[in-house]
């Protein structure tokens, strides 16, 4: 297949993210501008804020990746950028530029899923290694601060195709982490700072039941007869365990200690493992270790489950979440056990990044699947 340089642009969320990839396998630049400390004082992306800073960091982000790369917007053979799922103002302005590029340099340009680059960032690595034997069909976890999905992966010549066998029916995972670090007094993003503070916790200490799906899912818009009876689904759902920690919290009384560990820990500009702990009793420990080891304990059950439903060949897992250090073990782990191979990002690749962007984009690029100037974001787009 032909040699191609892409640069791909990332903007669905709270990271602007340029970068310059060859062929889909070999990441010449990847670069990341990251929003946290600015949704730091909300506990959360806000949106509004998210699309600002995304104009601001755009043009230099760019101009930046294609410096470290060695490229002139000229000597690029084509443009990606995600077209969605993820914030719709975040995403137009990642789009709008994409798209005067592409207008002013005629160069190709491709509209790529945010979730289909999550995938192909394990893929893009693999290559990277060397590993060009990947057996099909994949069974992708996509797990991250927005999404928890399961996919199913076949390769029908050059092109992957997708098929959506779980997904969550309320909040993500990466949402449970962050919601429960807020509810804590620890502090945003959740995700790392849980994944830190774990393994100082007995994760036996509280015991969460399983979650337990009885209602149809709702975002499904789908009649009863067009649902498939006879395809198993292995759909997640973290709203439970979210409120188990608040009735936790507030049958143990822990709100004072909370608020005093949130006055605390605000009062520090960048805080180190140290100053957490420092404000952490075991009670609190013990709570964010159990926490966890639930829900990776649903992922992995949920998703091996899925494995072995359909015969898959590979498992790939991927997303912000899969940088959890305890996510990664057990998988590992239960994966030898079950004789299936399991490949990760690198913690880099884990979150939004354009590299990924760029690498998905390769196999449009040899289809010829180019956008038309008139397409547009797609906040709640789907992966097929």
């Amino acid at each position: 297949m032909p040699d191609a340089y892409i640069l791909g642009i990332e903007s669905s969320c709270d990271e602007t993210a340029a970068a310059v990839v060859r062929s889909g396998e070999q990441v010449i630049s990847n670069v990341v501008a990251s929003q946290i400390a600015m949704h730091q004082p909300y506990g959360g992306v806000v949106p509004e804020l998210a699309s600002r800073e995304h104009l601001r960091a755009i043009v230099p982000v760019v101009r930046q990746a294609l410096a470290e790369a060695n490229q002139t917007y000229e000597s690029l053979d084509a443009i990606a950028v995600t077209q969605g799922p993820g914030l719709a103002g975040a995403l137009l302005v990642g789009i709008s530029y994409a798209k005067a590029l592409a207008f002013a340099l005629e160069k190709p340009l491709i509209a790529v899923n945010h979730l289909e680059g999550h995938i192909h960032a394990v893929l893009l690595e693999e290559r990277q290694k060397g590993n060009y034997e990947l057996q099909f069909p994949v069974l992708a976890l996509v797990v991250s601060g927005g999404h928890t999905h399961l996919y199913l992966a076949t390769q029908k010549k050059e092109s992957w195709t997708y098929e959506n066998i779980g997904h969550t029916r309320d909040d993500a995972a990466g949402e449970a982490f962050d919601k429960v670090a807020k509810l804590l007094g620890l502090g945003y993003p959740g995700g790392p700072i849980v994944d830190r503070l774990a393994p100082y916790g007995d994760p036996t200490a509280v015991k969460f039941p399983p979650a337990q799906i009885k209602h149809r899912d709702r975002r499904d818009r789908r009649g009863p007869k067009e649902i498939e009876p006879d395809r198993p689904r292995f759909d997640f759902s973290y709203s439970g365990i979210k409120t188990a920690v608040l009735r936790y919290v507030e049958v143990r009384a822990m709100r004072d200690s909370i608020e005093i560990r949130r006055h605390a820990l605000a009062n520090v500009s960048r805080p180190k493992l140290e100053d957490y702990l420092a404000h952490c009793d075991k009670q609190t420990l013990d709570l964010v270790a159990s926490f966890q080891c639930a829900i990776v304990d649903d992922l992995v059950g949920k998703t091996l489950a899925a494995a072995r439903a359909y015969d898959v060949a590979t498992l790939f897992v991927t997303g912000g979440v899969a940088a959890n250090s305890e996510l990664r073990s057990t998988f590992e782990r239960q994966s030898a056990l079950n004789g299936l191979p399991v490949f990760f990002p690198s913690r880099p690749l884990s979150t939004d990044n354009a590299a990924m962007i760029a690498a998905a984009a390769y196999l449009k690029f040899v289809a010829q699947d180019f956008a038309a100037m008139d397409f547009s974001a797609e906040a709640s787009l789907a992966l097929r």
